[in-house]
C-alpha cells in the first residue's frame, strides 16, 4: 500500500436527515463490495447517548447529534466521491463548489466534533436521571433556596423537575433544573 493512499482526511457526507445510520450502513458495505477499506477507514455518525425513563426502566438511547451530517475519513481519489454520492441518501458532500471537490474538515472541527462525541458518551452517563418522582429534594438555588418539596414530574429532555413546594402552608408547583435541587 502506498502512502498516498494512507493520507487521510475526514469529509462531511450530507445525508437525508434521519436517514444517517441507513447511510453509514450503505457506505460500509459500498466499501466491501468495491474492496475500498484502504481508502475509506472510518464511517461515523455523530450521536449523543440520552438516557431516557420509560415505564420506570432506563433505556439508553442514541440520538444523532448533527442531523443530515456522516463524517466519513477517506483518501478521495479516482472514483470514490462518486461512489458516495451515488448512494442512496446522500445528499453530497459539504464544502463543496457545485461540481467541485468535497472540501476537508480542518483538524480543529474534526476534534470538535469526535470530542464532542466522546465528551457526551461520557456527559449523559454522569447525568442519568438522579431523581425519582415522589421523592423528596432541598432547592439548593434560586428564590425557594431552603425549600423542601416533592418530585411530582420529570422532564428529561429539559432536565427539569416539577417540584411541589410548601410555601406558606400552601402547595406550590415550581419548575426547577436538576442542578437547582439536591436530595434530602
Amino acid at each position: 500500500m502506498s502512502d498516498a493512499v494512507n493520507v487521510k482526511k475526514w469529509y462531511v457526507v450530507r445525508a437525508v436527515s434521519g436517514q444517517e445510520n441507513k447511510v453509514k450502513t450503505y457506505i460500509e458495505s459500498e466499501i466491501k463490495r468495491f474492496n475500498l477499506e484502504d481508502y475509506i477507514s472510518k464511517v461515523l455518525v455523530p450521536t449523543e447517548k440520552v438516557v431516557q425513563i420509560r415505564n420506570g426502566k432506563k433505556i439508553n438511547k442514541e440520538r444523532v447529534y448533527i442531523p443530515g451530517y456522516v463524517m466519513v475519513e477517506a483518501n478521495l481519489t479516482g472514483e470514490i466521491p462518486h461512489i458516495i454520492k451515488s448512494i442512496n441518501g446522500v445528499i453530497g458532500f459539504l464544502g463543496e463548489v457545485k461540481g467541485g471537490d468535497p472540501v476537508p474538515l480542518r483538524m480543529s472541527e474534526v476534534n470538535r466534533l469526535l470530542g464532542k462525541v466522546d465528551e457526551l458518551a461520557v456527559k449523559a452517563d454522569n447525568v442519568a436521571i438522579p431523581f425519582t418522582i415522589g421523592e423528596t429534594i432541598k432547592v439548593i438555588d434560586g428564590p425557594f433556596n431552603g425549600f423542601n418539596g416533592t418530585v411530582e414530574k420529570i422532564n428529561e429532555e429539559k432536565r427539569k423537575l416539577e417540584v411541589m413546594v410548601k410555601i406558606f402552608g400552601r402547595k406550590t408547583p415550581l419548575e426547577l433544573s436538576y442542578m437547582q435541587v439536591e436530595k434530602v
